[in-house]
């Protein structure tokens, strides 16, 4: 029988076991070669701390509010097959299925697993992934949609200054959309060492380590003490964000695209966010409509970035670290994802 990898309790990951069913006339079966999880809000769910586990969201309301006794949790344990992205070739197709054919390699949203059985007739999300492409890119398809989307949101543009916290994948990979649209100076903000040399190799100006400097105090030093014009704040640390405050430019703007969670300390709105007229812009995505709707939505986002990641624009080759077999995702995932994050970026996973 064919396996997966499954959140089975709280930070614990097994791989078990699965039955597949024989495919509709409108699906293809795929066999996966390579995936990767991904490390921010699924993160936040493994651990057991997503506001889902005892609330749901009411999209009338636009508010969350606690679930019933008896509805079910938002997060199922034992159920759960972790995993955010795959890549693989079509083995099977269904009567209907007319855009894809047998060998096709694939890419699309999906757990760690051995098969995927996918709908392929009108689904764009179901890319059709060239050759000479690596699948390192391709894995990095949604970190790219909220990398774009903060970049938007923080509204910049050729010749600003830009700053950008956390080296996850959405953070490296909006670095190099920064850099690569024309700002005059992109720094980069982390403590970890291996994340801040892939960023400057791919194009960052400067990168700072977190851990023994004032940040905002540095980057108002590296621009003639005027702050940059805007952050891109992926960490979700509210050091960070008390940073950015301080190092922003007066009117400059403040994309917090991290999955934020309940902020108890470091963060003090009445000292830079009082007097230098900062904005802060909670971007994500995925939310609709767009705030360039109807111009843009989200799939006009996952248009451009597949382009982005398909045709050079993008390098993601070094963000995909480490890459485990897939025999030994459950303790990778354990470890780099989770306990030990400070080792990896993105996880990859290979079959």
């Amino acid at each position: 029988m064919p396996k997966q990898l499954v959140a089975t309790a709280p930070r614990v990951a097994e791989i078990l076991e699965y039955q597949d069913r024989g495919i509709l006339p409108n699906e293809v079966k795929v066999q996966v070669e390579f995936a990767s999880p991904k490390h921010g809000t699924e993160l936040t769910d493994f651990k057991g701390g997503s506001p889902f586990i005892k609330e749901k969201y009411d999209s009338e309301w636009q508010l969350f509010i606690p679930r019933g006794e008896n509805e079910e949790c938002g997060v199922k344990f034992g159920e759960w097959n972790l995993g955010n992205q795959w890549v693989g070739r079509i083995i099977e197709k269904g009567s209907q299925v007319g855009d894809y054919e047998l060998g096709d390699r694939v890419c699309s949203y999906g757990g760690i697993r051995e098969t995927v059985i996918i709908n392929a007739v009108n689904n764009y999300r179901l890319r059709r992934l060239p050759e000479n492409v690596t699948w390192k890119n391709a894995v990095c398809y949604d970190p790219a949609q909220f990398a774009l989307g903060g970049v938007r949101d923080a509204g910049v543009r050729p010749g600003d200054r830009v700053a950008v916290f956390g080296l996850g994948a959405i953070g490296q990979i909006a670095a190099q959309i920064c850099k690569k649209m024309g700002a005059s100076l992109v720094v980069v903000i982390d403590p970890i060492e291996m994340r801040r040399q892939i960023a400057t190799a791919n194009g960052a100006d400067i990168a700072l380590d977190t851990t023994d400097i004032d940040v905002g105090l540095e980057l108002k030093k590296l621009t003639n003490k005027l702050g940059v014009d805007a952050v891109i704040e992926t960490s979700g640390h509210p050091s960070a964000l008390q940073s950015a405050l301080r190092g922003l430019a007066y009117g400059g703007t403040i994309a917090y695209v991290a999955f934020g969670k309940e902020i108890t300390s470091c963060l003090n709105f009445g000292k830079e966010a009082h007097f230098n007229n900062a904005k802060i812009v909670f971007s994500r995505a995925g939310s609709e409509p767009n705030p360039d709707y109807p111009r843009w939505d989200r799939k006009r986002i996952e248009e451009v970035c597949w382009q982005m990641l398909t045709n050079g624009y993008l390098n993601c080759e070094d963000i995909i670290h480490p890459v485990v077999p897939f025999s030994e995702s459950a303790e990778g995932y354990m470890k780099y994802v989770d306990r030990e994050p400070q080792l990896s970026i993105k996880m990859g996973v290979i079959f």
